[in-house]
């Protein structure tokens, strides 16, 4: 069983920044793609983020593209998400999900939350004056 968890959440101004942590346990992020989603009070879990770790491959929505940027560690334990600009908008619990590598491309990744089949605990992040 795949084991994930994440960490680095908070409370940030408007404009601040967190970095957050997708941490496996027991195994290393070799031959998967990670996704980080978000999900604020009172709407369905959204995919903001994926890493291709088999080669890097990076892709972002919209709403984080530019502000956020997704990256994985040497030792192939951990996936980051450096959160730049921050609104409150961003408020949201963050959760990170690890399934095939297939799931992120270039072009376009995979945002049905019911198709990832490991998820961590979620971290709140909530950016306020």
């Amino acid at each position: 069983q795949v084991q994930i968890g994440e960490s680095g959440g908070g409370l940030v101004q408007p404009g601040g920044s967190l970095r957050l942590s997708c941490t496996a346990s027991g195994f290393t992020l070799d031959y998967y793609t990670i996704t980080w989603f978000r999900q604020a009070p009172g709407k369905g879990r959204e995919g903001i983020a994926c890493i291709r770790t088999t080669n890097g491959i990076t892709h972002y929505t919209d709403s984080v593209k530019g502000r956020f940027a997704i990256s994985i560690n040497n030792a192939l334990t951990a996936v980051y998400l450096q959160m730049n600009s921050l609104k409150p908008e961003d408020t949201a619990v963050y959760y990170c999900a690890v399934d095939h590598p297939q799931y992120c491309s270039v072009n376009e990744f995979q945002t049905d939350s019911d198709a990832y089949g490991s998820w961590g605990q979620g971290t709140q992040v909530t950016v306020s004056s």
